[in-house]
């Protein structure tokens, strides 16, 4: 059997580049990297008590809360937390103007 040469791969990074002119892929990578930042604005206490659940338009995120007592607390610290949050959503260049806690969408 010869000698088989394939010379006309396509580079991981020209793949990965025609994946990112994807709008709604984009969306989906800022808001994962959003998300994951959700917990370095959060006080120590409700980093396991509390995740990001979703985003809502006109930029309100959702917030899945383990009980009604975290997502009122939450609720009271709501101004200190987007204040927190700007400089993230800044480097994203995203929009939250508003946190909605709900413990109905903890699983």
């Amino acid at each position: 059997m010869g000698k088989v040469l394939y010379t006309d791969f396509e580079g991981v990074d020209s793949i990965i580049e025609a994946m990112m002119d994807n709008p709604q892929l984009k969306k989906a990578v800022a808001r994962t990297n959003l998300f994951n930042m959700w917990d370095k604005i959060l006080p120590e206490k409700f980093k396991k008590k509390s995740r990001p659940f979703s985003m809502l338009p006109q930029g309100t995120m959702v917030i899945a809360c383990e009980n009604p007592v975290i997502a009122q607390e939450l609720s009271l610290r709501k101004v200190l937390l987007l204040q927190k949050f700007q400089p993230y959503l800044q480097s994203l260049k995203m929009k939250v103007s508003d946190l909605r806690f709900d413990p109905k969408k903890w699983a």
